[in-house]
């Protein structure tokens, strides 16, 4: 097996934890409002707890396709393009601000580890070269019809 395979393997291995990790606190949380039926500007305590339970389902789905995607570029060796690329692009910049915004709240061992979960999707993203079909000359780039 490739680096670039192991590199996406493991990113998405990581992820799959992360997701049940995610999905497992965004579920206790809920039981916690419930359970002290916490109430936030008049919101029914029922409301946010399915709201939380709602959320706990959309992220887990979000970075289990993620990993989905990571899992199956580490299989087929071949990049993904198009909108799975974007959806692994928006992983990355959730990863990133998730980070930022950990340092104040969680400490740094959060962000230390959101930052190499980011590195690893990055990694996986850059790490497969320009198809032949799309890799374009400096002549051609500066052609005025760019064909």
């Amino acid at each position: 097996m490739g680096r670039r395979r192991t590199v996406a393997t493991v990113a998405a291995l990581v992820l799959t934890l992360e997701a049940v990790v995610l999905v497992l606190i965004n579920l206790f949380l809920g039981k916690v409002v419930s359970e002290q039926e916490m109430s936030l500007a008049g919101i029914d305590p029922r409301a946010m707890t399915a709201s939380t339970w709602v959320g706990a389902v959309v992220v887990g789905a979000y970075v289990c396709g993620c990993a989905v995607i990571l899992g199956r570029t580490a299989i087929r060796d071949v990049p993904p393009r198009g909108f799975l690329r974007i959806v692994l692009i928006s992983c990355a910049v959730v990863h990133g601000l998730l980070g930022a915004f950990s340092i104040g709240l969680v400490g740094w061992t959060a962000f230390l580890v959101l930052m190499a979960v980011l590195a690893l999707i990055v990694w996986s993203l850059t790490w497969y070269p320009v198809p032949p079909e799309r890799a374009r000359t400096p002549a051609e780039e500066l052609s005025p019809s760019g064909a």
